[in-house]
């Protein structure tokens, strides 16, 4: 007997980034004949092609015992598989918007674009209207007019940040582009640096968080740490201190891998969690005293910068195309900074240092 669900589990996602949600969950039958994948599937998913297969066996969207494999795989009994898919349980339609979007660069392959806090990534529960993929959407549409909604050339998001943090995000523009760059994100040769200002004087100047990243097991909406093989993916974030508050540090992230939350779970994880993080912890006094004016200090940088100080600053990759390794940097947003001045300025007046 073959056991089939549809989950809504993720796929790593940066830090709230390559949000794929798991739509079909198959274990082979034990007197199951050696079969192609893509025929496999072809056989137990309506209005799937193999084509349609093939392209998301390219793209990584389906694994087997937890590894990527190719569409001339033959399964084998008691495999476990996994396809994964872009949308959620809910179907819905890109709609054009004019949108303000900061894109840094642009070529026939990819496009790069400075995310600000507050903007949702991509179409969603609650969230149809107003995301970035819908201003993507409206300025692809802007270069070729003629084409209707439905004619719109593809794009794909091969990582994604969370609507409050603010940065670099990456776009491919065509599928041969975005193919090379989620194999790039799933080999872990895709340069991310973080500026992350967390709670707290932490002990060593650098260090390396690892541990296991996956879904809370009572609070589906937020992630949690396991122990290697309890839950939840592979996770390893490190991190340098670049400058000391007492009572708040500000510490650059690279990641070497990208679950959902990776950073503010992580930090949550050592005692660390981001500044202002209303889901981790961070949206109340840590760390400090308990003097009325300190309260009074922390509600104001609150007010400054009122989502958690997280910034994707630098993403480096290899170009599909020229093959060219490039890099792009992102300055410190305005709230950020504000909050890291007010901050510095506090430490400095007090002879905290």
């Amino acid at each position: 007997m073959m056991e089939r669900e549809d989950f809504d589990g993720q796929l790593e996602d940066g830090d709230g980034t390559e949000e794929m949600y798991e739509r079909l969950s198959i274990t082979v039958d034990r007197g199951q004949e050696p079969l192609r994948i893509d025929k496999f599937l072809q056989n137990r998913m309506e209005n799937a092609t193999r084509n349609k297969i093939q392209q998301a066996i390219e793209l990584g969207h389906v694994v087997v015992n937890g590894q990527r494999v190719k569409s001339n795989y033959k399964i084998r009994p008691a495999d476990h598989i996994i396809f994964y898919s872009e949308s959620t349980a809910e179907s819905f339609e890109v709609v054009p918007e004019e949108l303000e979007l900061d894109i840094r660069f642009e070529d026939s392959d990819v496009i790069i674009i400075n995310k600000k806090p507050g903007m949702v990534v991509h179409p969603g529960c609650g969230n149809y209207r107003g995301t970035l993929v819908n201003g993507i959407a409206w300025h692809l549409k802007q270069q070729q007019p003629d084409l209707t909604e439905h004619e719109l050339p593809r794009f794909g998001l091969v990582h994604r940040i969370d609507k409050n943090t603010s940065g670099l995000l990456l776009v491919a523009k065509t599928e041969k582009a975005s193919l090379d760059l989620a194999n790039q994100f799933f080999e872990h040769t895709v340069d991310r640096k973080y500026m992350a200002l967390v709670w707290g004087d932490l002990e060593q100047d650098e260090g390396t968080i690892i541990g296991h990243v996956g879904r809370h097991q009572r609070f589906r909406k937020i992630m949690d740490v396991y122990p290697d093989g309890e839950h939840g993916k592979e996770a390893v974030t490190h991190y340098s201190v670049l400058e000391r508050f007492k009572y708040v540090t500000l510490v650059e992230c690279r990641l070497e891998t990208g679950r959902t939350h990776q950073i503010r779970v992580h930090m949550q994880h050592i005692g660390h969690p981001l500044f202002n993080d209303d889901t981790y912890g961070g949206d109340r006094i840590v760390k400090g005293t308990i003097f009325s004016k300190y309260k009074s200090f922390v509600e104001n940088c609150f007010a400054l910068c009122p989502r958690h100080a997280l910034h994707a600053q630098t993403l480096g990759f290899t170009h599909p195309r020229s093959r060219e390794r490039i890099f792009f940097t992102s300055g410190m947003p305005d709230d950020m900074q504000a909050v890291i001045t007010k901050w510095r300025t506090y430490v400095s007046s007090r002879n905290l240092e």
